[in-house]
């Protein structure tokens, strides 16, 4: 009789002890499960009491925690969409604008093509063979040159503009309108035509309100003379026989549009030219142009390839120097603009 009193509260009081421990680990298996709402119910058991209500609180803790960061995913994924419609309204906005640019630089880059000296307007000049080049770096390019005749005098420019882009592009432009306003004036002091087209420049540039500035080289021939005056590039004088005289063109101008008054700064000097002597004028894109292993092309390569094949025609000459800087330069990109201008008397 006592032990089956005995073994009757035995199973009771297990009973009693495991019957909340059933309810905490079945709620932990929904809890487990992702069932967040969950609540186990009181016991008279101080230890089980104490575990349970602790298993409530972490309970409850967990579903505010999901709830809360439910409402943060869909509060950034409300602010990531608003971003991502912005940022697809802003790429459109970009990309008309781009177009826009493009079209105005294609247009701008076109004029300058346009105002180049053709062929047969460089043909019609009797006394000398000429061949002119011209390759920008990028869309619009700064480098200019141009060769005008009126009444047996022959105007030769060539220039290179700071920079590429637009600024750059309309400054050539504004250039060569100038030089052939001078041209047509007859204006054959070098002093006075690159004072006044250094005056008309500078003041451009200041309405603009640019930093741009150019060098230019101003050449008048007449008369188997050639007059060289401003400040560029060095000028190649090319004798019949090859031999190549270097003039360095730093004391005999100053860079268009830095200042208002240029005149005391601009001098000249006079080259006699006999039949089958020439001239080559270039911008910095040539001898500063680099190969794969950062070597420049240099002055003195492209006076090389100028001696070796000076007994060709002007068009020849040019070709032959483009195509071995072409051959130098190989894969590696281009970073200037590449302008070559040779002018040869004939014989």
């Amino acid at each position: 009789m006592a032990l089956i009193v005995s073994v009757g509260v035995g199973i009771f009081t297990a009973s009693w002890i495991t019957r909340p421990l059933d309810q905490i680990a079945q709620a932990s298996e929904y809890l487990a499960g992702g069932d967040l709402n969950q609540n186990v119910d009181s016991s008279r058991i101080l230890e089980i009491e104490t575990l349970r209500n602790s298993f409530n609180i972490m309970a409850r803790q967990l579903q505010e925690s999901f709830e809360t960061l439910e409402e943060k995913v869909k509060e950034r994924t409300s602010e990531l969409a608003t971003a991502t419609k912005q940022i697809a309204t802003l790429n459109q906005r970009l990309k008309a604008e781009n177009l826009r640019m493009s079209s105005e630089l294609d247009m701008l880059k076109q004029m300058q093509q346009l105002i180049l000296p053709k062929p047969a307007e460089l043909a019609a000049i009797e006394d000398l063979d000429i061949a002119g080049f011209m390759e920008p770096a990028s869309e619009v390019g700064g480098d200019y040159y141009d060769v005008l005749c009126t009444n047996g005098v022959v105007t030769i420019c060539i220039g290179d503009v700071t920079g590429h882009g637009l600024e750059s592009g309309i400054l050539m432009v504004m250039t060569q309108a100038a030089v052939r306003t001078l041209q047509e004036m007859q204006e054959s002091n070098p002093v006075r035509f690159l004072d006044t087209l250094n005056r008309t420049i500078y003041k451009n540039v200041q309405r603009m309100n640019s930093d741009k500035n150019m060098t230019i080289a101003l050449l008048n021939y007449a008369d188997c003379k050639v007059s060289i005056s401003g400040q560029h590039e060095e000028t190649l004088v090319v004798r019949k026989g090859g031999q190549i005289e270097r003039i360095d063109m730093m004391n005999l101008g100053f860079p268009l549009g830095l200042d208002e008054n240029i005149s005391d700064w601009v001098s000249h000097v006079l080259v006699d030219l006999e039949p089958g002597d020439g001239v080559v004028l270039y911008t910095d894109g040539i001898p500063e142009a680099r190969n794969i292993h950062k070597k420049f092309y240099g002055i003195e390569r492209l006076c090389e390839v100028i001696s070796q094949n000076w007994h060709l025609s002007a068009e020849h000459i040019k070709e032959a120097t483009i195509a071995d800087l072409r051959d130098f330069i190989g894969e590696q990109k281009v970073f200037d603009d590449i302008t070559l201008l040779v002018l040869k008397k004939k014989d």
